[in-house]
Formats: structure tokens, C-alpha cells, sequence
């Protein structure tokens, strides 16, 4: 095997993040993706930028073929149930019942091809009080719990990446995966079950592991003191962090670097839980202290006395950076019409079937004749499909 998902066919019926988040996963280990679109607009993301090829529908739709079918045209459906029939992965991430509406649903599908294994991403669950509610990414944040540990309280703020998006995308994934190793042992297909929710709640296993001990709700706070986390701004107003952890060796290290050794026999933070119980006053007192020289200075000497510390970097920063760029995350694809485009690379390493990044997000419907093809529709019969509207 070339790649560890070399054979798998996967059909899409997903927009935005969370469902092509998932499929683009698969995509990089060798799946084959087959992306079901609408005629004449696709994936809403196309549009966010003029010639329907926008940057954030590249990003979640690398390796991708595109194949445009109106669902609401029975021809069409026809052709979507034909895909699948011979698929070994379908994915939808639409409200509970609109696949079911389009003939696409588990109990339909399953039919067609018991081996299949299915998998419905959805706001809220495909079931309980809440099931028809529309989900987005910030909803899932928000109530899901991950938002009250990012942001102040006292001024609420949404946050700049769409984090329930992105693990609804990877537990679905995750899921998949668990499914067809299944299915290698007993031949038939499940349905996999996700959503925006429970990916979220099932991210803060941490946080709610020590709030089910302690009664203790957390904040955006607890888990810093805890761990010991402290950000700053060096005299060049440069942010940088420091994650002193447990060891009690990484305190010694930055008392040395800042001058300060009487702090590690200070009864407020000589051990570790006197610190957490006094973190704000530590903190008060390093940040004064790292406004009196530049980042790259305090850097060079946390580092040197073995203190875990990073410049807390923006994005041009973080693909400058040398070990981000050794690790290769920033690859290019070439589109033979479209051109070069930089993407995020995968954040796993396989050292016998490796995840090779190198086909492009697909144009609308550029595959669309070369997939009927494959299902046997000659000319007269695509030909046909277009006056009805299916594709």
C-alpha cells in the first residue's frame, strides 16, 4: 500500500468546516473523496471570495473530486445512491432529516450497501430536545463549555478559530476510522454519530474531570494557575509564555534567570501549591521584571537554564518559524487551472504509508462527467441528466 487508506472511497455530502474538515482528513491518508455539490453555486465556501475557488473552501477541500447533482431531481438521486453503492464511507452534515428527505438516509443507504459505514455530524445530536436547532461553530463553543475557559466573563468575547468546527471534523474522523477496522473484522458497515456538541464536551475531559472532583466550576484562570501558565510583554512589547508545569527545577531556573533566587524560599512560592494559591502575585512581580529587557533576551535565557518558554507567535510567525518549517507544515498544491496555493499541512507522521499532500481542492463539478462515466452513463444519458436538471 502506497497510503493507509489507498482503496477507500468516500462520498460527501457536506458543507462548510466540520464535515469537509473530516473527509480532508481521510483524503490525506489516500482516501478517495467524491464531493456531492450542488449545480451552479456548491459548498457555500466557494463563495466567499469571487470565482468560486475561495481560500477556506481550498483549505477543507484538498484531494477532492467534485461532482454537481441536484438532490431534489430524482435522476440525480439515482446517480448519488449509484456512488454510494459502490462507496465504502458516506458523510452528511446536515440537520437530522434532510438526508433522509434527499434518499440519502442511514436506513436507505444501508439497503443499497450493508458494508457501508455512515457517519452524520449534526449541531446538537440526531436526537433529544434540541436536534433541529441549526448549529454553528461558535454555538458549539458556547455550549459546549470550551468558550467559558476562553474568554473573560466580564467581557465575552468570540474567538478567532472555529475550535467546535475542528474537533466535531476530528472525532468524526476518528470515528470513521474505528468503524472500517470493524468492518475488517466483521464485514458489515455502522453508523458513526457525531456533533458539534459532543465533540466540544468531549474536548474538556480535563477541565470537567477536575470540576466532577471538586465541585469547582473553572474559568479561563484555573487551568493557568494549575499548571503554573503565565503570559508576559518583554520591554520590545513582544508577548512571550512560560509553562512552569510541576517540576520544581523549572522555577529555580527562571528565579536564576530573573535574579530573583530569594523566590524559591518565599513561604508564597516555595512549593507548588503555594504558587498556585499565589499566582497572581508571582505574576505581577515577573511581569514587571520581563518589561526591562527584549523577548528575544529572555528567551535565549529561559531556554539556557531549561525553562519551557515560547514567543507567542502570530501566524506569519509560526510558518517562519525553523521547527514548523522542518516539520514541513506548509505545503503547496498546484491546480492546472487555478495555480499554486499554500496549505496547512497533516499533523501526523506514518512511516510506512505516508501522507502524501499533493492534489489540489477541485473546481465545481469538475469531475462530475468523468464519475458518470464511471457509472456507466454514456454520452446520451449525461446529456439527458442535464436536461433535467440533475447535474
Amino acid at each position: 500500500m502506497k497510503s493507509a487508506l489507498e482503496g477507500t472511497t468516500v462520498v460527501e455530502l457536506a458543507d462548510y468546516i466540520t464535515g469537509p474538515y473530516a473527509t480532508m482528513l481521510l483524503a490525506d491518508m489516500g482516501a478517495r473523496v467524491i464531493k456531492l455539490e450542488a449545480p451552479g453555486r456548491g459548498d457555500p465556501f466557494r463563495l466567499w471570495e469571487e470565482g468560486g475557488y475561495s481560500s477556506i473552501f481550498c483549505t477543507f477541500n484538498r484531494g477532492k473530486e467534485s461532482i454537481t447533482l441536484d438532490l431534489n431531481v430524482a435522476e440525480a438521486r439515482e446517480v448519488a445512491q449509484a456512488l454510494v453503492k459502490r462507496a465504502d464511507v458516506f458523510l452528511e452534515n446536515h440537520r437530522p432529516g434532510v438526508s433522509e428527505r434527499l434518499g440519502l438516509g442511514y436506513k436507505q443507504l444501508r439497503q443499497l450497501n450493508p458494508s457501508l459505514v455512515y457517519c452524520s455530524i449534526s449541531g446538537f445530536g440526531q436526537d433529544g430536545p434540541y436536534r433541529d436547532r441549526p448549529g454553528y461553530d461558535t454555538i458549539g463553543q458556547a455550549m459546549g463549555g470550551v468558550l467559558s475557559l476562553l474568554t473573560d466573563w466580564d467581557e465575552p468575547k468570540g474567538m478567532g478559530i472555529s475550535l467546535s468546527d475542528h474537533l466535531g471534523g476530528l472525532f468524526a474522523a476518528y470515528g470513521i476510522l474505528g468503524a472500517l477496522v470493524a468492518r475488517e473484522k466483521s464485514g458489515i458497515g455502522q453508523k458513526v454519530d457525531t456533533s458539534l456538541l459532543q465533540a466540544t464536551v468531549a474536548f474538556l475531559d480535563e477541565s470537567a474531570g477536575r470540576y466532577f472532583k471538586t465541585g469547582e466550576v473553572p474559568n479561563r484562570e484555573s487551568r493557568a494557575r494549575i499548571s503554573h501558565v503565565y503570559a508576559f510583554v518583554a520591554a520590545d512589547r513582544l508577548p512571550f509564555v512560560v509553562h512552569l508545569s510541576s517540576p520544581q527545577k523549572f522555577f529555580q531556573g527562571l528565579a536564576k534567570v530573573i535574579g530573583r533566587p530569594e523566590l524559591t524560599t518565599d513561604p508564597r512560592f516555595a512549593e507548588r501549591k503555594a504558587r498556585i494559591e499565589h499566582h497572581h502575585e508571582l505574576s505581577a512581580i515577573l511581569a514587571e521584571i520581563f518589561l526591562q529587557k527584549p523577548r528575544s533576551t529572555w528567551l535565549r535565557l529561559l531556554e539556557e537554564q531549561g525553562v519551557p518558554s515560547s514567543p507567542l507567535n502570530n501566524l506569519e510567525e509560526v510558518f517562519n518559524d525553523p521547527q514548523v518549517r522542518h516539520l514541513g507544515m506548509e505545503v503547496k498544491v498546484r491546480h492546472p487551472e487555478r495555480g499554486d496555493m499554500r496549505l496547512v499541512g497533516s499533523a501526523i507522521r506514518l512511516s510506512a504509508t505516508p501522507i502524501v499532500i499533493e492534489k489540489p481542492p477541485p473546481v465545481l463539478g469538475e469531475h462530475t462527467e468523468a464519475l458518470l462515466k464511471q457509472l456507466g452513463y454514456d454520452e446520451k444519458a449525461v446529456s439527458r441528466l442535464r436536461e433535467v436538471g440533475a447535474i
